[in-house]
């Protein structure tokens, strides 16, 4: 995703706007496509101030609430697959996840695991 348009952009935008010109003469002067004027006009208006929502993932994920139970289930048998690990979150937490995801949650832990069996 890329970055938000600066404040005073927007700013000039709905100025350009409110003193009397067209979307289309606001955005052929500053450069901008006509849907951005539209939408800077419209978010002025409703929410009374041209900041930009914040961008990214605020760190809610389905695996956020068991984050505790994982390091507990993790320490307790140390040599649990990930497989493994996937299977008992369906299991006993109704989470049906990738194993990808878990095995990003044990990396955010700190956690490692090994990619071949001992035997193997």
């Amino acid at each position: 995703m890329g970055k938000p348009h600066p404040v005073e952009l927007r700013a000039r935008a709905v100025a350009l706007v409110e003193q009397g010109k067209t979307h289309t003469e606001a955005a052929r002067r500053l450069c901008v496509s006509i849907k951005f004027v539209n939408d800077m006009v419209r978010l002025k208006r409703e929410a009374g101030s041209l900041e930009p929502k914040p961008q990214g993932n605020p760190g809610r994920g389905k695996l956020t609430e068991v984050r505790d139970w994982v390091q507990g289930r993790m320490a307790a048998k140390p040599d649990l697959t990930i497989d493994e690990l996937t299977a008992e979150l369906a299991r006993k937490h109704g989470l049906n996840v990738h194993r990808s995801s878990v095995g990003r949650l044990l990396l955010r832990l700190g956690l490692s695991h090994k990619k071949r069996s001992a035997g193997a």
